[in-house]
């Protein structure tokens, strides 16, 4: 099954409160049909919370140049659901959450998983793909909180942060 993976947080000065996550299950068939599936689960979960601005993570080139560019297709379609709401996007690079979120760009799942959950306050992990999603808006949390991750104090060279 493939799974698209968001969360929502609200921030409030230094406080992080989960409000809800989850996964658009895009299932299989044919690409057109998936794609309107995330376009519309996520319309439904920016109705349903009225964020006032989403974080999107950065693709990553793998091995797969199919999976890459599935990949690619999905977020492409994620930021369409948030352009269409008329919200700002932000992208951030899996190194760059994963060391905002544990302090290591080189974090395994199961570390994000953990720090989100005690971040947030939660009784147990989230699913791999929410607890991505819920890492990401923590990321902008905090890159809101200290200025634009690239100017303040914090260089990107290849991806990660230095």
């Amino acid at each position: 099954m493939r799974l698209t993976g968001f969360g929502v947080i609200e921030v409030s000065g230094t406080k992080l409160r989960y409000v809800t996550s989850g996964c658009v299950k895009s299932g299989s068939g044919d690409l057109a049909a998936r794609l309107k599936t995330i376009l519309d689960g996520l319309k439904d979960v920016i109705a349903a919370n009225a964020p006032a601005e989403v974080a999107v993570e950065k693709v990553f080139v793998n091995a797969n140049p199919q999976s890459t560019l599935a990949l690619g297709q999905a977020r492409g379609t994620a930021i369409c659901a948030v352009v269409l709401a008329g919200l700002p996007v932000s992208e951030y690079t899996a190194l760059q959450v994963k060391q905002s979120v544990v302090g290591n760009g080189h974090a395994a799942k199961e570390q994000v998983q953990q720090m989100v959950r005690r971040l947030l306050a939660l009784p147990g992990a989230p699913s791999a793909d929410a607890a991505d999603a819920l890492a990401c808006a923590i990321c902008h949390a905090h890159s809101a909180r200290l200025g634009s991750l690239e100017t303040k104090n914090f260089r990107i060279r290849k991806g990660r942060l230095v």
